[in-house]
């Protein structure tokens, strides 16, 4: 009896525990504002790091070093971005390879006959192009086809027998965070293989056409033009550039997408370049200020800066300050992808715009027609041929503009002077300025030629120069201060 009598109490006693347990644990949890991970026995497993090995053995036999020799005297350092951008960015065969001597890159085979693709700023002004094949065979290569705009070019060599290609894959399935391998020639060693993942896809650059792939699989100087590929074993980008503050690979390196490289490759190999649409307008981003400033319910779409005459766009009654938030029906979310929805466009389709005017959704056609931007190109070459004011201190060029010159660049008018060479690490290059810039004012007196633009210099101050440009359509005031 003794036994039996004394047992209930320690079960009371524990239930009290649990319950003061419960009483002073609930409020805690009913507090917590973050989620905890899952249990051991639920998380998921860690897989194993992949295997490159059978990939680097099948494809590196794809992949070519190539060397470039020209006769052209180096013209300073260039960038994928203004110089006024903060970012580093550049193809890496610029860091410190001279281009009058001698330049190296990658490249790989797509076709057993010998069909290469590279970049086409590793072809640039080359007058002799070298192939080197992993068997140690060299070939001279030819220029198939460039495309300056995507930075890609197509070669051909003759190696006399079938030669190993690499499969193209489809880069839109791409995901951010999946595994990529990288083959080339960093500094010269040949088909050195790295690997990384995917860090972000659409990554749009100021100052360039394409969209990128970004990857932190090291890439170097002499890695342009080289293949980036996933596990699958097929190419789904060709590596291009790098983000560095001191020349060599920082973990951003950037590949254009096999998909847009994939649409250019038949116009190369049967034109010998590609022919895109053209809108003629010039475009800018919409910033949440612009954007609360003409009434759009937050930042999207292209602002229209100004509408180049003779253009589809003006035919088709768009105008300066207009926003265009969908082409062909698709939204614009960022001002980038206009160019690669017209360029992707074929000509002479009718295309409907959305656009946002005075507070206003409408739509418009709009009808495609070819690229005129060869036309500008070539009208810059000539203003940079003819007789030029120099001497000037601020380290720039300038050329008179003619109507024709007008014409070409979409100008308003033909008062002012048009930049036409900006010396590198000059003041002027310092402050920004650019080629196709065009000087309105000298310390705020109009300037109608080169001859007006002179004399204002000869009044101005001897430290420095206020100049207002004309951009884009649109103007600012850059202070510039004399060299020497």
């Amino acid at each position: 009896m003794s036994g039996q009598s004394g047992n209930p109490r320690p079960r009371r006693v524990a239930l009290c525990v649990v319950f003061l347990l419960t009483v002073v644990l609930a409020p805690a949890h009913a507090d917590q504002f973050w989620s905890d991970a899952p249990a051991a026995g639920q998380a998921p497993k860690a897989q194993t790091l992949p295997d490159f090995v059978d990939l680097a053995a099948k494809l590196s036999p794809t992949v070519v070093n190539i060397s470039t020799e020209s006769k052209a005297q180096p013209t300073g350092a260039e960038s994928m971005l203004q110089k006024d951008n903060p970012l580093d960015l550049a193809p890496e065969e610029r860091f410190g390879m001279p281009r009058g001597v001698k330049s190296l890159g990658s490249g790989f085979i797509i076709n057993k006959d010998g069909y290469i693709l590279t970049n086409d700023h590793v072809v640039e002004s080359a007058d002799k192009i070298q192939v080197s094949l992993t068997d140690g065979r060299n070939f001279t290569a030819k220029v198939v086809g460039r495309d300056s705009k995507t930075d890609v070019a197509l070669l051909k060599i003759d190696a006399g027998a079938p030669l190993p290609a690499a499969p193209l894959g489809d880069s839109s399935r791409l995901r951010v965070g999946e595994w990529v391998m990288a083959i080339g020639n960093p500094f010269g060693f040949d088909h050195s293989v790295t690997a990384g993942i995917v860090s972000a896809k659409t990554r749009f650059i100021p100052g360039s056409y394409n969209d990128y792939i970004q990857t932190d699989a090291s890439i170097n100087p002499g890695n342009s033009g080289g293949p980036l590929i996933d596990l699958s074993g097929a190419v789904v980008g060709v590596n291009s550039a790098i983000y560095t503050r001191t020349g060599t690979s920082m973990g951003i390196g950037f590949a254009i997408p096999i998909n847009l490289v994939k649409e250019e490759i038949q116009a190369l190999r049967t034109a010998g370049k590609v022919t895109r649409g053209w809108l003629g307008v010039y475009i800018q981003k919409v910033t949440p200020a612009l954007s609360e400033s003409l009434g759009l319910d937050e930042p999207r779409g292209a602002l229209i800066a100004d509408v180049l005459k003779d253009s589809p766009a003006q035919a088709a009654g768009l105008k300066r300050g207009d926003v265009i938030v969908a082409y062909n029906n698709q939204p614009i979310k960022e001002s980038q992808q206009l160019p690669l929805m017209v360029g992707e466009t074929p000509i002479g389709r009718k295309v409907p715009l959305t656009i946002f005017r005075d507070h206003t959704t409408r739509q418009v056609q709009v009808t495609i027609t070819p690229s005129r931007e060869e036309e500008i190109e070539k009208a810059m070459s000539r203003a940079e041929q003819a007789p030029s004011a120099r001497g000037s201190g601020l380290g720039l060029d300038v050329e008179n503009v003619t109507p024709e010159l007008a014409h070409e660049l979409g100008l308003n008018g033909n008062a002012g002077v048009v930049i036409t060479r900006v010396e590198p690490g000059s003041s002027a290059a310092d402050a920004g300025l650019r080629r196709r810039d065009v000087i309105l004012e000298v310390d705020r007196q109009p300037v109608s030629d080169v001859h007006g633009y002179e004399q204002a210099l000869a009044k101005s101050s001897a430290k420095g120069v206020l100049l207002l440009i004309e951009r884009a359509g649109s103007t600012l005031y850059v202070p510039l201060k004399r060299q020497g």
